[in-house]
């Protein structure tokens, strides 16, 4: 075996081979993939092997698609088969509530690329016409999918990968992964040790101990799924057609054709089994081809159901059932990225469905391995999603939910409670007791909204029976003064003799000068595109206070400490300091009788903080917020929050101050025309296409991404930012819609919001340049139309925030 490879791939699954194939039809040929037995013996070579188009994340659809179109041509490029069947597949809806979400994923499908139409249950008996539509109110009918024999087509990917110089040794073990001095790693096996420059971790159902070998926890749980194959059918014996893929929630599972024969595959919703749980969930490293004993009494309600669906599977014996391993992460999508503080090291495991995700996840990462970034957003299954919170307790219980409710219709608005709560602010019950609903933000417990005692909300992609009570907080910040815990962000101390030549080298913008001066900035790829965005703060000379969105903790973490030389000193300080935002016309008023310190608009002003005493308790206070109103940011020790939330709320009763929680905060925000990080700044975009030259510094020196910026404000641009209404009716944006000009697709939305203070539903969307006139776009399968406007439609001259 060799000894040196650019990369090393552990894991010869769909998730590592697809890998493999893509780095080597990219140019990195000097490619390395190992595994310890036969290639697809883990949870590959017995999966069922669907690969549907219908998915209701944006990105992941563009992951899905991308395999749909490789696989029906996979043959031809490689010269091995893949068992493709492209017989579509139809999605079921009996409720409402699924033909809208029906109707929001037919909204980008035009964007991804994939053919969609929602049609009858009339159409759906000539489709399949053993079906008992009892009940059903449409389907989701997908044309470009279909199914694969998983093994012939991970061969028929490996073959092309050899083909194209990529080597695979089989039958040889990874024992242990050490990081060199070099930042080489050096991967140790039955066969010999192998120095490599990138590692991947695509070990499947051993990912979690092989990403111990380099101190990562990566959180997956590995669960049993079955699936039972019928006789052979008469009823298929002499059919021309083969059947769409029956995907159906009322069964909780799918049932398709297989070949001459049946097969039905449950995801139950209680009951559900860890894969090896009394040895610490996760297979002796002997296992091989390893199946489960079937257990058909744990999935018989549903499989009930399935049967009288379809009535010819019920009178058909059993062949045999398959009982396997399959990963699952806390939020159901697959971890493809870098692997977390390791530099180099990258993650490639953790789907639940690889089959249809092992080619477009192994498209993807070797773009953003080869290039610095890749094509689509990343950010929904970049492994730095999680933090140190998802311990192996909360990834089993997390990964429960996702399994067990697998055929759910993600209604905007579910939360799920397992393993929760994770991160709690002094607040939490605090805030529970007045009627914070909370969502789960990296861990962290966020208020969505305040409700009275036994309110429920009214899951649906329509507006909801919140709007109202949402629409009362924004009024209470546009018009008195608003509290709201958002201790969730992540922070960070920056010090040292280097602080501010890293952070210069590190954001396009330029740093704040004063002593007490706030800036905002976006951290670049050297490509130019976005991969962050910070608020920081000169608190002194070699003293910085570093912000960012939760979410982007790890990865705002990564990208200081791995840049830092030893002249400079990260800390972060998420946990140790709480964060309360005062905002609204009244919010001076509140703070000033708090303090000694001249909170007046000529001794604290606009974009700059003060480290003061309020209500006795040390406060940093910044004077910004991200809701377009006077207010602050109070950054206090964690311990001493509650105390200062009820000072606040004490000085504000006599000027009605009101909590209010992340939906508000949205509809503030779009209002002022705020982009979002993750929806409108994301590694797919540029700040000259996202219009953010205004925090461009190209003449303040050398720093990341800067020669790509200039070189493409020099050039041309494919998209460009716009922010519009919408005429909209009972629904509003949500990100992922196609803007449409006439019968073209010219553009997608990727946040909105309705307006509260301004009754207006409002939108960002990414179009093409130069399209500005006759735009509509497409919500729940109306179109509606798109004024685009030129400033915020709230207070455009920062009058309020500067008085």
């Amino acid at each position: 075996m060799q000894t040196h490879a650019k990369v090393v791939i552990i894991g010869g699954g769909m998730m590592g081979v697809g890998l493999a194939y893509h780095l080597a039809e990219a140019g990195w040929t000097d490619v390395l993939l190992i595994e310890k037995g036969e290639l697809t013996s883990g949870s590959t070579w017995h999966a069922a092997g669907q690969c549907p188009s219908f998915i209701g994340n944006y990105n992941m659809a563009k992951i899905h698609h991308y395999g749909n179109t490789l696989y029906p041509k996979l043959e031809e490029l490689t010269g091995h088969p893949t068992g493709w069947h492209g017989c579509g597949g139809i999605r079921i809806a009996t409720t409402a509530e699924e033909v809208d979400w029906f109707r929001y994923v037919e909204g980008f499908a035009a964007n991804v690329g994939f053919q969609m139409e929602i049609i009858s249950p009339e159409r759906i008996r000539e489709l399949n016409p053993w079906l008992k539509t009892d009940g059903i109110l449409a389907g989701a009918h997908t044309t470009m999918d279909g199914h694969v024999d998983p093994a012939s087509a991970c061969n028929s990917m490996a073959a092309g990968a050899r083909a194209l110089g990529a080597t695979i040794v089989r039958r040889n073990r990874v024992t242990g992964v050490t990081r060199l001095p070099s930042g080489e790693f050096r991967v140790e096996t039955e066969q010999g040790n192998v120095t490599c420059e990138h590692l991947v971790n695509a070990a499947g159902c051993y990912a979690r101990e092989v990403g111990k070998w380099l101190g990562v926890d990566t959180p997956i749980t590995n669960m049993e799924h079955q699936y039972l194959v019928t006789e052979p059918l008469a009823e298929f014996k002499d059919s021309p057609v083969e059947l769409p893929v029956m995907r159906d929630p009322a069964t909780a599972g799918y049932y398709r054709q297989e070949q001459k024969a049946g097969l039905v595959g449950i995801y139950e919703h209680t009951g559900a089994r860890e894969a090896w749980a009394s040895r610490g969930g996760w297979p002796e490293w002997s296992s091989e081809n390893e199946l489960f004993e079937g257990d058909l009494d744990r999935i018989a309600p549903w499989l009930e159901k399935a049967l009288e669906r379809m009535p010819i599977f019920a009178n058909a014996g059993i062949k045999r059932i398959i009982n396997g391993a399959i990963p699952h992460t806390p939020d159901g999508n697959p971890l493809v990225g870098p692997m977390p503080g390791v530099p180099n090291a990258w993650q490639c495991c953790g789907s639940s469905i690889g089959i249809a995700q092992g080619a477009g996840c192994g498209k993807f990462l070797a773009q953003w391995m080869i290039h610095g970034d890749a094509e689509i957003n990343m950010a929904s299954v970049d492994p730095r999603r999680f933090g140190a919170y998802a311990d192996q307790d909360y990834t089993r219980a997390k990964s429960f939910d996702d399994y067990e409710n697998m055929f759910e219709t993600p209604l905007p608005g579910r939360e799920v409670q397992a393993g929760r709560p994770r991160r709690i602010t002094p607040l939490f019950e605090v805030l529970k007791a007045k009627g914070a609903v909370m969502t789960e933000v990296h861990g962290w417990e966020r208020p969505k909204y305040f409700a009275p005692v036994d309110f429920a909300e009214k899951l649906q992609f329509r507006r909801t029976n919140t709007f109202d009570l949402v629409a009362a907080e924004c009024r209470a910040v546009r018009e008195r003064v608003g509290i709201m815990d958002l201790s969730s962000f992540a922070k960070f101390d920056v010090t040292g003799p280097r602080a501010e030549a890293l952070l210069d080298r590190l954001t396009a913008n330029r740093l704040p000068k004063k002593l007490d001066g706030i800036g905002l900035t976006q951290v670049l790829s050297d490509n130019g595109r976005i991969l962050g965005e910070w608020t920081i703060t000169r608190l002194g000379p070699d003293r910085f206070y570093l912000l960012t969105g939760a979410g982007a903790e790890e990865q705002a973490r990564d990208d200081l400490a791995l840049a830092a030389g030893p002249d400079v000193t990260i800390t972060n300080v998420t946990d140790s300091f709480g964060m309360l935002v005062v905002a609204g016309p009244k919010s001076r008023e509140v703070l000033a009788t708090l303090t000694g310190s001249d909170m007046s608009n000529g001794a604290f002003r606009w974009l700059s903080a003060q480290e003061i005493l309020l209500a006795g308790i040390p406060v940093r206070a910044l004077r910004v917020t991200y809701v377009g109103e006077l207010g602050w940011e109070l950054h206090a020790p964690m311990a001493d929050l509650d105390r200062l939330y009820a000072a606040i709320w004490a000085a504000g009763v006599p000027h009605g101050i009101a909590d209010f929680g992340g939906q508000a905060v949205n509809s503030l925000r779009m209002e002022k025309a705020y982009r979002g990080y993750g929806s409108e700044l994301t590694n797919e975009i540029t700040l000259i296409e996202a219009d953010c030259t205004r925090f461009y510094a190209p003449d303040k020196g050398d720093f990341r991404g800067r020669v790509a910026t200039e070189a493409l404000r020099a050039g041309t641009v494919t998209t460009k930012l716009v922010y519009g209404a919408v005429a909209a009716t009972d629904c509003d944006i949500y990100g992922g819609e196609a803007v449409m000009q006439g019968n073209r697709v010219v553009g997608v939305c990727t946040s909105g919001a309705y307006g509260h203070a301004t009754a207006k539903s409002l939108t960002f969307a990414y179009v093409e340049p130069g399209v500005t006139e006759g735009l509509e776009v497409v919500i729940l399968g109306e179109r509606r139309s798109l004024t685009l406007l030129d400033a915020p439609v709230w207070d455009p001259a920062n009058a309020r925030q500067k008085a």
